[in-house]
């Protein structure tokens, strides 16, 4: 990500996956971290997943107030950015329950505050709703720069890759990351993705 954020403008990442329990908010958690233990490096956090956030539970930290009182009118955006005392991560949680998230997602003050939000910090990383399962990560892939497909090793089926990256900007996809693999497994069943998604004809 550090490279490609060299060759061309990227600075906020949708994390997302197809479909739920197959780990994107804790590998946009752990990415977080990681890059936020690079020196200078201030990582942003954002919990975009208002069906069912999980970020405040990962931190222990309220859920509210954050991005769903802002985007409300309620709070004030320096309200809903809390620091992990002694890092350079800040976590901003998804804020209250609503009736209706994509609602709250399409107003323009959705994309004003990505954008204003990622000229404060190296990376913002943005954990998402499932792909297959809510419009929003669809949505939030085309306000940001780029987008990180999590799968899980036997439980993401072919079919599920399939539909989750096509539903995707194409040129917007930085990569997959593949989670709860263990080492042999990494060459005899995500080769079978690769080599199933890549080696179909147009």
């Amino acid at each position: 990500m550090n490279h490609m954020q060299g060759q061309r403008p990227i600075r906020n990442v949708v994390i997302t996956s197809p479909s739920p329990a197959e780990g994107k908010s804790f590998t946009a958690a752990n990415l977080a971290i990681t890059q936020a233990q690079l020196e200078g490096n201030y990582v942003l956090l954002a919990d975009f997943d208002f069906r069912r956030p999980s970020i405040h539970h990962l931190f222990q930290i309220d859920r509210s107030p954050g991005l769903t009182d802002y985007l409300q009118g309620k709070v004030l955006l320096e309200q809903c950015i809390k620091r992990i005392e002694g890092t350079n991560l800040f976590v901003m949680p998804a804020g209250e329950s609503v009736n209706n998230p994509l609602e709250l997602l399409n107003l323009p003050e959705a994309k004003r505050v990505i954008d204003y939000l990622s000229t404060l910090f190296r990376w913002m990383i943005i954990d998402t709703p499932p792909l297959l399962f809510a419009a929003d990560a669809n949505l939030l892939s085309t306000l940001c720069d780029a987008s990180v497909l999590v799968v899980r090793v036997g439980a993401t089926t072919v079919d599920s890759v399939t539909r989750a990256m096509q539903s995707l900007c194409q040129n917007n996809i930085l990569g997959i990351i593949v989670n709860a693999a263990h080492r042999g497994e990494l060459y005899s069943k995500f080769t079978y993705y690769h080599s199933y998604y890549y080696s179909k004809p147009d």
